[in-house]
């Protein structure tokens, strides 16, 4: 199944694309060129033709090959609202946390695992314990894989109760300096704000000022003109 699915994407390689890819991301990997739009529509079909069991067979071996299209790939076909039954998918997601090295890469499986995490909460258990990883990139990936808490306008009882857990974990996060952690932080926070300025609002308050210059400015930027 591997070999048939990687020539499909090596089919469209381009040599200089290619060194383009490697010199913006820095990650020492095989890149071929490929484009995320190519990417998209190859993985759209394969999603339509094979079984949820197959797709997960497919991305673990994608996902093997540590080529940077072919992780993408494998990222993608996970990347999918309704996938039932699920356990797999989210089981192979998690196991692909320890090999996480860029943001690229990481950011595409976190899609992913959003997919997963808003079909079953409960797993926001699981993510919580992400937080307490020594793999600055695991840590990470609990505040992105949980983006969707931010952009509801309208959010349950339950999922303000989820929106603040996480605040939390990002509250937990601000005396760690990693440039990538504090981007995360600001990342979230700036999301939220479109939605409920007041938390925001009020994490800064309490946290703005350990955090660093550039995350509390960017966690700031939608918040200007609803102050004024």
């Amino acid at each position: 199944m591997l070999t048939e699915h990687l020539d499909q994407i090596k089919a469209h390689a381009d040599p200089e694309r290619a060194k383009g890819m490697a010199a913006y991301h820095k990650a020492s990997r095989e890149y071929i060129g490929v484009s995320n739009p190519v990417i998209n529509d190859l993985t759209k079909s394969w999603r339509q033709s094979l079984s949820v069991d197959d797709r997960v067979t497919l991305a673990e071996e994608l996902w093997k090959t540590d080529i940077y299209e072919a992780r993408l790939a494998a990222a993608k076909l996970l990347t999918q609202a309704r996938i039932r039954p699920d356990e797999g998918a989210w089981a192979l997601l998690q196991s692909w946390l320890v090999d996480f090295d860029s943001w690229a890469i990481a950011d595409h499986a976190c899609m992913a695992a959003q997919k997963r995490l808003t079909a079953d909460p409960t797993r926001l258990d699981q993510v919580q314990e992400w937080t307490q990883s020594e793999h600055m990139w695991t840590r990470r990936a609990a505040l992105v894989a949980t983006l969707p808490w931010t952009k509801q306008n309208h959010p349950s009882e339950a999922d303000l109760e989820h929106r603040d857990r996480i605040l939390g974990w990002a509250a937990s996060y601000v005396p760690d300096r990693d440039w990538f952690i504090q981007k995360a932080i600001a990342w979230w926070l700036r999301e939220l704000s479109k939605h409920d300025a007041q938390r925001v609002i009020d994490f800064l308050d309490q946290h703005g000022k350990a955090m660093k210059p550039f995350a509390r400015k960017e966690a700031f930027r939608f918040l200007k003109n609803q102050l004024e």
